[in-house]
């Protein structure tokens, strides 16, 4: 009866083994956060991405991210969102994606003088002003704050296996209602996990 229960025990303990390697599967790093420059966060951008199926790395997926600056006068925020879809097998990806990017900056107005002239006591009398709104401009024209730019990608991206370092460089074509400008390039470099 004890070389019974040994005998079982024994066949259910390697069973058990058996079946915990069969289950464990690859952790895939499905998930990243990295700095673009360039891209579709136009000047940078921070952003988080993620596969929305996680055990697979060449599926759809989505980015969200935010970038912006504040100078003396000056002060621009953007928002990019895209769905992407990489194709590949790690860790080198091709990248395809689509999406848009909200951003906002400050309009100001100023005024000078058109017209003038000396005085007999040397000062300058303005006799006409004109006033003006400064506008922003992303290589392409933009008609106003808030507003949004469509983007769309073709890049490489390298997502090691096991997650770490990862880089991409893409191509992202930027349009608005006022034209299309297809050269716009990104560089970027993050975390994968």
């Amino acid at each position: 009866m004890k070389k019974l229960l040994i005998l079982l025990f024994l066949t259910t303990a390697t069973f058990a083994k058996a079946q915990d390697l069969y289950s464990v599967e690859t952790k895939v790093p499905y998930q990243s956060v990295f700095l673009e420059v360039g891209g579709a966060g136009l000047p940078y951008s921070f952003n988080y991405d993620f596969r929305f199926d996680r055990s697979r790395m060449d599926s759809w997926g989505m980015r969200l991210g935010f970038g912006g600056y504040t100078t003396d006068g000056d002060s621009f925020f953007s928002l990019p969102i895209m769905v992407n879809k990489l194709y590949g097998k790690g860790p080198h990806y091709f990248e395809l994606g689509f999406g848009a990017t909200l951003f906002a900056f400050d309009e100001y107005s100023y005024s000078y003088c058109a017209n003038g002239f000396f005085d007999s006591n040397g000062q300058y009398i303005c006799t006409s002003t004109v006033q003006e709104t400064s506008s922003y401009n992303y290589i392409l024209d933009v008609d106003g704050s808030p507003s949004v730019m469509g983007t769309m990608n073709f890049g490489y991206r390298r997502v090691p296996v096991d997650g770490g370092f990862t880089w991409r460089v893409a191509l992202t074509p930027i349009f608005n209602n006022n034209g299309f400008w297809p050269l716009y390039a990104g560089f970027g470099f993050g975390y994968a996990f």
